[in-house]
């Protein structure tokens, strides 16, 4: 019998734990202020219009910057011209071929600025300087301030 009970009152906590759930989401919309429920870009301080994305797409932008002569087709010679540049640089003798020396040198640049005792070799302090430059992080700006950061109001 004791058995039937406790699963009787099993059952009503988990219906009074599920109805609670329900009510705490509706209670939760219904707290919102008035105007952060109304629809159509009507309260203060929003745009009228959704801003517009950009006409061009990353690839379409990448496409335009090789494509030099603006004919439509990027050629094989527009493909290869900034890997081009980048040996023509590194070609310090300029014999149409990278020895490994002349590959390498911005690599023994950086070793040879690290190492600072000039021992041939880095101590764990000045490997750690080899380390590369992180960028920070890009902050998107693309949508308006609030009204409420506008006015400097913290609520």
């Amino acid at each position: 019998m004791w058995r039937y009970i406790v699963g009787c009152l099993a059952t009503l906590a988990l219906v009074t734990a599920g109805v609670l759930l329900l009510n705490r989401n509706a209670r939760s919309v219904a707290a919102l202020p008035q105007a952060a429920l109304v629809q159509g870009g009507e309260g203060p301080g929003l745009p009228d219009v959704a801003p517009a994305a950009s006409e061009q797409t990353r690839a379409a932008r990448r496409f335009d910057r090789y494509d030099q002569d603006s004919n439509g087709s990027v050629a094989r010679e527009e493909y290869l011209a900034p890997r081009r540049k980048a040996f023509v640089r590194l070609d310090a003798n300029h014999d149409g071929a990278l020895s490994f020396d002349e590959w390498a040198v911005k690599t023994e640049a950086r070793f040879a600025e690290a190492d600072k005792d000039k021992s041939g070799s880095m101590t764990p302090t000045e490997f750690a300087a080899t380390a590369p430059k992180r960028k920070p992080p890009r902050i998107r700006r693309d949508c308006p301030p609030s009204a409420a950061a506008a006015s400097g109001d913290d609520g």
